[in-house]
């Protein structure tokens, strides 16, 4: 119950914060499948600051809706930097909301590397207007819980940088 807690608790806190600056988000999403964006609009009220969500889970739809860059992605794989950078960039693009969120990760229970194994997870927050900040994790767990703790840290993630911007 603590985890759900705390995603409430920071659902809460980014909507509040988000409303008061009249500013907005949309979430740029891979291995966490759009479950961002159902927990910002879990709350209600929520459409005056989340724009929507983009659920990019092949690359192809990487490159097609956001823009990413087809040699990034052959160059550095889907579970990258670039790669969350540009799916940022491209989401703020696509839609015009002030930041965006993205994630890119190997949520299991296979796909993993020696390089990128099964709970890596690249997130990336902001806006190419004022600074992209990109982050690696790793998370322990079967599929849900690296998915679960994904979400929780990339909403944290994006409330840090909220108050550091």
């Amino acid at each position: 119950m603590l985890k759900e807690t705390t995603l409430q608790q920071t659902v809460q806190q980014l909507g509040d914060l988000l409303s008061l600056r009249g500013e907005t988000v949309v979430t740029a999403e891979s291995c966490t499948g759009g479950w961002m964006a159902k927990a910002l609009t879990d709350r209600a009220g929520s459409s005056a600051y989340v724009l929507g969500g983009l659920v990019t889970y092949s690359n192809s739809m990487k490159c097609d809706l956001l823009d990413v860059p087809s040699e990034i992605l052959a160059e550095h794989g889907a579970v990258s930097e670039p790669v969350v950078r540009q799916m940022v960039a491209g989401a703020v693009q696509a839609t015009g909301a002030n930041y965006a969120i993205a994630t890119s990760g190997v949520a299991g229970p296979g796909g993993g590397t020696e390089d990128k194994p099964v709970g890596t997870v690249w997130f990336a927050w902001g806006a190419p207007a004022s600074g992209i900040v990109a982050q690696q994790c790793h998370f322990d767990g079967d599929r849900d819980a690296v998915r679960r703790q994904s979400v929780v840290y990339a909403l944290q993630g994006l409330l840090d940088y909220l108050h550091k911007a």
